[in-house]
């Protein structure tokens, strides 16, 4: 399984683009991935080539009516391991001993 997170963003469209990446969102929550939305991008998990295929229809939606778009991705891969979005908050939770704010 993959944990894939990424930010994704029109260059050119002023200082607020929530419009964009409201419409990213809907894609991603529409998709049935698994997601975690967090202030500065979104993390999804799942088969490579599924969250890959998520990511690839922001962008596609995206570049319909924006001529640039700026994209970081960060994948890490893990043999044998799901649930790792929430799996990995929980057991930095465990060692410390209390709950963090997610």
């Amino acid at each position: 399984m993959v944990l894939l997170e990424f930010s994704m963003s029109p260059l050119g469209k002023g200082e607020s683009v929530g419009k964009y990446v409201s419409r990213s969102l809907d894609i991603i929550d529409k998709s049935g991935v698994d997601y975690r939305l967090n202030p500065m991008g979104t993390v999804l998990e799942g088969e490579w080539d599924e969250v890959f295929g998520v990511v690839r229809k922001c962008y596609e939606r995206m570049k319909k009516d924006c001529g640039r778009i700026s994209c970081t991705i960060k994948v890490d891969y893990r043999k044998g391991h799901n649930g790792r979005l929430a799996g990995k908050v929980v057991s930095v939770e465990k060692k410390l001993k209390r709950k963090l704010k997610t």
